[in-house]
């Protein structure tokens, strides 16, 4: 059994009286600890794939099964707490709330878990040192960069230790050193503490940078 299986997973969206199919007989295994890009022009379905890897949409037919257990089709309840406890999200327009703090942005999901102020505190810390942004904790959103608010928005995403982080575009507005410095650190992220991270790109630099590449092209992964 793999760590992630995702099975027939098509997509059609209605608009009126015309269908636009998104995805078409998706199937592909993820292996746990995999740090893993999709690839594809703008259009091809990356995101929308994502999103429903991610319980975020949910899929005109087919199966998402994570560890065993298949999300799609699972209560709005029970599925909003398996996207809370097992997965983390990054997205392009960084997310951050802006009234809290980086710090206070990065233990939210903590908090949601229920983890106790110390602890989010010691977890809080240990990664921001690791992507860099220690010297950021006090400061809201508004006083920072693109590529530290997406840092930010990396280590919220993996602070509560998900089992898979999702990462739409992470690094679509930045600048090339910029990019190349948040993959890496997100490559460390995924060798160190061993999270299953799956990204989208179109960025040969970054896409470089995968352990593994799944092609989309068309609605269809690319053979």
């Amino acid at each position: 059994m793999a760590f992630l299986d995702i099975e027939h997973i098509s997509k059609t969206f209605q608009n009126g009286a015309y269908q636009t199919q998104a995805l078409a007989d998706i199937n592909l295994q993820i292996s746990k600890g995999e740090f893993a890009v999709i690839s594809g022009p703008s259009g091809s379905g990356k995101t929308t794939l994502l999103n429903i890897i991610g319980g975020l949409d949910a899929p005109t037919s087919g199966a998402i099964i994570l560890e065993g257990e298949e999300l799609t089709g699972l209560p709005e309840n029970i599925l909003a707490a398996r996207r809370r406890d097992y997965i983390g999200f990054v997205f392009q327009a960084y997310n951050l709330l802006p009234v809290l703090t980086a710090a206070e942005n990065i233990e939210y999901i903590m908090k949601l878990q229920g983890w106790g102020q110390e602890k989010c505190n010691l977890r809080t810390l240990e990664v921001a040192k690791k992507l860099g942004i220690a010297n950021l904790l006090d400061k809201l959103p508004n006083q920072m960069s693109g590529g530290q608010q997406q840092r930010v928005a990396v280590a919220r995403a993996v602070a509560a230790k998900p089992k898979l982080v999702l990462a739409d575009e992470p690094t679509a507005n930045l600048d090339s050193k910029s990019a190349a410095s948040l993959m890496a650190m997100m490559r460390s992220l995924n060798e160190e503490e061993g999270i299953t991270i799956i990204f989208s790109s179109h960025d040969p630099l970054v896409i470089a940078q995968a352990k593994l590449t799944i092609t989309i092209k068309d609605g269809q992964v690319d053979k």
